[in-house]
């Protein structure tokens, strides 16, 4: 396995990951009878509760862009010492992120995310050239 392909498989291990801790604090503010049911009245999150959901979102979003980069630099064979460097750091961006929206860094939050941006853009560039 490239090391852009253990980065992406540990990068939807770390959203599983995000999705329990999502859910934990997510049943501890509505309620297990609530997580249980058909939501039909949708609860609106807050605090670490809400902030665990928009990361968790965010993630969702970024992994797409990554999943497409590693298939890129993997299918056409360009994997090199940048794109697997970049696929390290897009994964340590994201276990950064998590912290980051749950505590509320500011600006750290977003500058981590745009690091791990970079990072899968850097990817897909090197695959280009």
């Amino acid at each position: 396995m490239t090391p852009e392909l253990t980065a992406l498989t540990l990068a939807a291990l770390l959203q599983a990951v995000q999705f329990a801790l999502y859910s934990v604090l997510a049943q501890m503010q509505v309620g297990s009878r609530y997580a249980a049911s058909p939501r039909d009245n949708p609860r609106q999150l807050t605090g670490m509760a809400g902030r665990a959901q928009r990361a968790l979102a965010n993630h969702f979003e970024g992994l797409i862009l990554f999943t497409i980069a590693v298939l890129v630099v993997t299918l056409s064979e360009q994997s090199t010492a940048t794109t697997q460097n970049a696929a390290w750091v897009y994964l340590a961006a994201r276990v950064l992120y998590i912290p980051g929206y749950l505590f509320g860094w500011a600006p750290g939050r977003s500058l981590i995310w745009f690091v791990g941006f970079l990072a899968t853009l850097t990817m897909l560039l090197a695959a280009l050239v």
